[in-house]
């Protein structure tokens, strides 16, 4: 996320450092640089996509983590369950017993897979957030180059003041 953040702020550099045309709101800016650091943020923005990629991978190993810890206190539970039935005094406690163990499992398992989905929606919706971000910043980026290639207005007309006079002083006097 930091490479996005610092090709952003060099892109930024390299528009401060253009050299404003007079009159307009367009710039003239280093070429080779502008394509540099776009041909960087390319690079970089598929890293981010691995992090995100790395983000939900971790939330499966989480979830199946889980899953086998719910699994092994389920065993375990079972396995109490069938050693207090041998002792028939017992049974109705190993009964109350297994169904508490059981419950307790569950309810361990459905915070676990909670957890990791609430914190993975988490990661997933700020890195959505900050890719948006970026994804504005060059488009505005490029909006702002395609500005400066257009010519100005004023220099593809062309006035001369000398005819313009002449043709003033013919209007007046046809008058």
């Amino acid at each position: 996320m930091a490479d996005i953040l610092y090709l952003v702020e060099r892109l930024e550099q390299v528009l401060a450092q253009g050299w404003r045309v007079p009159l307009t709101t367009n710039a003239v800016i280093d070429e080779d640089a502008f394509i540099d650091i776009v041909e960087q943020m390319h690079i970089a923005i598929p890293n981010e996509i691995r992090q995100a990629q790395q983000i939900v991978q971790q939330k499966e190993r989480m979830l199946a983590q889980a899953r086998e810890e719910a699994d092994r206190i389920l065993s375990q539970a079972r396995e109490e369950a069938d050693r207090l039935v041998t002792n028939t005094d017992v049974v109705e406690r190993a009964r109350d017993r297994a169904a508490e163990v059981i419950a307790q499992a569950q309810e361990e398992a459905r915070e676990i897979r909670g957890g990791a989905d609430g914190y993975s929606a988490e990661v997933l919706s700020r890195i959505r957030d900050e890719l948006q971000v970026y994804l504005r910043q060059v488009d505005n980026g490029l909006k702002r180059l395609r500005v400066m290639e257009e010519p100005p207005p004023s220099a593809t007309q062309s006035f001369d003041f000398e005819d313009g006079i002449e043709e003033e002083e013919r209007k007046e006097a046809s008058a």
